[in-house]
């Protein structure tokens, strides 16, 4: 099943306080080769929405097959400055089976249906 995973993060005023270039060093050394080791089992995209919302700065999108790799993706981020020293807290996590519902009806076709041969 393929899951989809809302991320909802806020980068804190001490990453604003950072320049641009001092935050895309922190992005190249601890956030990509994080995505990196997980990108053959997660695809991401990265959205910001501090103009359009007042609780969270930015969200991620994810996609997996794999949940584990997820669960290790997330520990993984845990463990950078990005975190550890507090330049983002993660907010709300959604979580879906895309198209689950479809899944579900194939499964019933196996299953002979209630009332049938009555």
């Amino acid at each position: 099943m393929n899951h989809g995973i809302v991320l909802t993060y806020t980068l804190t005023p001490r990453w604003l306080a950072l320049t641009r270039a001092e935050r895309n060093e922190m992005r190249a050394a601890h956030i990509e080769p994080v995505f990196a080791r997980y990108a053959d089992r997660i695809t991401a995209r990265f959205f910001d929405a501090e103009a359009f919302n007042g609780r969270i700065s930015d969200f991620a999108v994810l996609e997996t097959e794999d949940l584990g790799a997820y669960y290790f993706l997330i520990e993984a981020l845990r463990d950078t400055p990005l975190i550890t020293d507090g330049y983002l807290v993660l907010g709300e996590i959604l979580i879906g089976v895309r198209d689950g519902f479809q899944a579900y009806e194939r499964t019933l076709g196996a299953a002979p249906q209630a009332g049938a041969g009555a």
